[in-house]
């Protein structure tokens, strides 16, 4: 029974996620983290 509620909760909590990146507004900020890796920065010395 307890695992039950976990497995349920765990899935709801995944679903939840899921709709929360996958919104239209969220695609702006994903694609700018997406590109801190590439961004040119100045040479550390």
């Amino acid at each position: 029974m307890l695992s039950g509620i976990v497995t349920l909760t765990l899935m709801l909590l995944f679903v939840a996620l899921w709709a929360w990146a996958w919104q239209p507004r969220k695609k702006r900020d994903f694609e700018e983290a997406a590109r801190l890796a590439l961004d040119e920065e100045e040479p550390r010395a």
